[in-house]
């Protein structure tokens, strides 16, 4: 399992999950090309680009650099997202709603578009979106975001069978419960809206789990990076669940 050489790109690669796939691949001997929307300090030898997932017109500049710098792309994580609001359907605003689909839909799709060609015409290539175990199961107060997740696994599956035929696999990627400071931020939202601690809402977490567990960030880059590597050249159209097993959700 290596990628020596390989030409790696990642969506939202300045922090958590995307920030560990970057250091990972980069340990491996790629070359990694990320943006962020808050992009930090750029690792050296790494290309950093401040974009937005979810602007046409920024995420065009910035595949152009990655064309430029790197002369194609050999693998893209499509990781970007947001956990979104936590309320009742009732309590949601359309702006809210919107904001969640875009950040985790229309940035895989913008991802897509433009890497996909790139590939196909080298005749390979390896796509990971991120979904989430949201996106296999139903969750109280967390709509937009679920239905995001959903919806990622939908694209993954189309764009596996529209770019099979060219020698593009492409899989999802769907984490569980994950230790960092994104999930902090959502735990506080959804024990505001449940009227509990944020305690309460972790061990829940944990208890919905076979494993009774978290997972971490170095978790889901050793799926990804075995996935996305020859050792599973003959994988696509998967959804990966990093996750402990989810017996149910809280």
């Amino acid at each position: 399992m290596t990628h020596e050489g390989a030409r790696v790109v990642i969506t939202a690669g300045g922090a958590g999950i995307g920030a560990c796939l970057a250091r990972r691949f980069a340990e491996q001997g790629a070359q990694v090309a990320y943006c962020d929307v808050n992009l930090g300090e750029v690792p050296e030898g790494m290309l950093g680009v401040a974009a937005d997932v979810t602007d046409e017109a920024q995420m065009a500049a910035f595949f152009a650099r990655v064309e430029e710098t790197m002369g194609g792309v050999d693998v893209l994580c499509a990781n970007a997202g947001i956990g979104g609001p936590a309320a009742g359907i009732a309590d949601m605003s359309l702006g809210d709603w919107r904001a969640t689909l875009s950040a985790n839909l229309d940035g895989a799709f913008l991802a897509t578009r433009w890497a996909a060609p790139l590939m196909a015409a080298q005749g390979a290539g390896s796509i990971m979106l991120t979904s989430s175990t949201s996106g296999l199961w139903g969750v109280p107060t967390r709509a937009p975001y679920v239905v995001a997740k959903w919806g990622v696994l939908g694209l993954m599956k189309t764009l596996a069978m529209e770019l099979g035929p060219a020698g593009v696999r492409v899989n999802a990627v769907a984490p569980g419960a994950v230790e960092g400071p994104r999930m902090e931020r959502v735990l506080a939202k959804e024990a505001a809206a449940k009227g509990c601690s944020v305690e309460d809402v972790r061990a829940l977490y944990a208890e919905g789990t076979s494993l009774r567990t978290w997972v971490t960030a170095e978790d889901i880059a050793d799926m990804v990076l075995f996935v996305t590597s020859d050792a599973g050249k003959r994988i696509s159209g998967q959804t990966l669940a990093v996750d402990g097993h989810t017996e149910r959700m809280t």
